[in-house]
């Protein structure tokens, strides 16, 4: 039995040297031909560039919306519909105009004017305020009831209260700072109906009409005064003020 499988082996042991020859003869022949290498490179080179594509695709997706953080989140999304046909983003909310301190501007006068540099001489004299023997530039607007009486005042802007005081000269005033840089301050008043650190809205009642020493001779009227936050420079209120209010 022995000598019968050291047969069958010897047998088998050419086959797989000849199968082996075989295959090998057969990739020689392959290789021998011309247009294999060519073939062979050019499946390289595709794969290759296939794969660089790849790659630069997906590096652009990275930079676009990962590292440089540009993706359109959905409120942006929101803000694109709103666009004017040539690109501009519409704006929605409107700027808040300041109005007349009062509720009927055809109720009152502007008794005292604010002293204009560029304004007349004889402009100038009625801006200028008598107090101890001394005269002052006026730097607001003082309103006046056509019949003398006193009158509600209202916040001119929305804005938060910064100020509310009672001057032996000037009499009781409220202050308030508005978010587009302005401060208005409010004189000569009574009946004072907000507190320092109210937030007001636009048209808001915070006194009424009352008198004050700097302006005795003026009677019962408001001083309106509108400042600069940055550097505190008085601003004519004429000139800011909402002509249809």
């Amino acid at each position: 039995m022995n000598d019968q499988n050291k047969g069958f082996q010897k047998e088998e042991a050419p086959k797989t040297a000849q199968g082996a020859q075989s295959t090998t003869s057969t990739w020689k022949k392959l290789l021998a031909k011309k247009w294999v290498f060519p073939a062979t490179y050019m499946a390289a080179a595709a794969i290759i560039l296939t794969l660089m594509w790849v790659y630069q695709d997906a590096g652009k997706k990275t930079v676009s919306e990962a590292d440089l953080g540009i993706k359109v989140s959905s409120s942006d999304k929101a803000t694109d519909t709103t666009k004017a046909p040539d690109g501009a983003v519409a704006v929605n909310a409107q700027t808040e105009t300041i109005q007349w301190p009062v509720k009927d501007r055809t109720l009152v006068d502007v008794s005292i004017p604010f002293y204009d540099t560029n304004a007349t001489n004889e402009v100038k004299q009625t801006a200028m305020i008598q107090y101890n023997d001394q005269l002052t530039p006026h730097t607001a607007i003082d309103l006046k009831a056509k019949d003398g009486a006193a009158f509600e005042v209202l916040a001119a802007l929305s804005g938060k209260v910064t100020a509310v005081e009672q001057n032996p000269v000037v009499g009781s005033l409220v202050e308030i700072t508005h978010s587009n840089g302005l401060i208005s301050v409010y004189q000569s008043l009574s009946e004072v109906k907000v507190a320092k650190g109210a937030e007001v809205k636009k048209g808001d009642i915070i006194a009424k009409a009352g008198r004050n020493e700097f302006e005795k001779e003026d009677g019962v009227h408001l001083h309106f005064e509108v400042r600069q936050v940055s550097d505190n420079a008085a601003v004519n209120p004429e000139t800011l003020l909402n002509a249809k209010q």
